[in-house]
């Protein structure tokens, strides 16, 4: 008797949870515990899946019709024709990336146009930044995927970012990109000097960004449709673990993982978020460096791994069990 209380209880309570207008779902470990899986269970009773956070070092498993689609930056709401899909102003993001998976969607049939919106303040990553985080892996590693992850955020905050609306002024944007190198070459001992390459495929994706009218202030558009009565689902990258503030610091990501980071990442307001589901796996997982106090380095973690297909949907690393 007690079990059957127990279990129904739970089903009251995940279906109250997943009832809400606004509702968060977020890994509770050190990530891949699931979340895309059930980001796509039910992702189509929602009108928007919004990102806040993180860049191409997630990497969501989903299937749709007998497909398998590895999304690292791309919200999972893609998948569905019915859902429109925000990367928002905390997520980070490698612009040849982003078009291999929007290639990815066109190669499956899945049409994005009106679907997918890009926050203004969105910071952009660049070859820089990817050459800056190989330089730091070599000087201290802590595993990073070397997406360029960290040193963007780190532009950032030294208010020297590249952002997606500055794509919007070519030339403006051209300036700051050439300072962006400059700096980024005196303050971590890069030598990139291959500009006009990047410029020109950066120059590329730009058109089809502005024809396609992605570049929006997310912000407004998310309280926009929260006062219209839409149901959001915001998807976390990474997980609790890993949160620069309340992680296993210094081995974790760069950005703030948890409900906070969603207020801040999308612009919503916390009042406004009815519901957080935090999602966790039997066992615990954990690519990169930093302490694991409970791995099993015998055969009980080759077992986990082989059985879990335990490797990195970005990096095909092993992950540690």
């Amino acid at each position: 008797m007690l079990g059957f209380r127990a279990v129904r209880n739970y089903r009251k309570t995940l279906s109250n949870g997943l009832a809400g207008k606004v509702v968060a779902i977020l890994g509770q470990q050190w990530g891949d515990e699931g979340k895309g899986k059930l980001v796509d269970e039910i992702l189509k009773t929602f009108d928007i899946c919004a990102r806040f956070n993180g860049g191409a070092n997630a990497g969501h498993t989903v299937e749709a019709d007998f497909k398998k689609f590895v999304l690292h930056l791309l919200p999972c709401g893609v998948i569905h024709p019915s859902v429109k899909n925000v990367l928002g102003n905390g997520v980070v993001i490698h612009i040849p990336t982003l078009f291999e998976e929007i290639q990815q969607m066109k190669n499956a049939g899945i049409s994005l146009k009106d679907r997918l919106f890009i926050s203004n303040r969105a910071n952009i990553i660049t070859q820089s930044h990817l050459l800056t985080d190989a330089a730091l892996e070599k000087t201290g590693s802590i595993g990073t995927t070397k997406r360029g992850i960290g040193p963007s955020y780190t532009t950032k905050m030294l208010r020297k970012a590249l952002r997606m609306g500055d794509l919007l002024d070519w030339n403006c944007f051209i300036q700051k990109y050439n300072t962006l190198v400059k700096d980024l070459n005196k303050f971590f001992s890069i030598d990139f000097r291959d500009t006009m390459e990047e410029l020109d495929q950066l120059k590329k994706f730009r058109e089809e960004i502005i024809h396609e009218k992605m570049i929006i202030d997310t912000s407004i558009f998310l309280n926009y449709h929260i006062e219209e009565d839409k149901r959001i689902l915001i998807e976390g990258a990474n997980a609790t673990m890993l949160d620069v503030d309340f992680g296993t610091y210094p081995f974790v990501t760069s950005s703030s993982t948890n409900i906070g980071g969603a207020c801040t990442g999308l612009g919503i307001p916390a009042n406004k978020i009815d519901s957080v589901i935090g999602v966790v796996k039997a066992y615990t997982t954990r690519v990169g460096g930093g302490p694991f106090p409970t791995e099993q380095l015998n055969s009980t973690g080759e077992f986990l791994q082989k059985e879990g297909h335990e490797f990195g949907a970005t990096t095909g690393r092993k992950r540690r069990c």
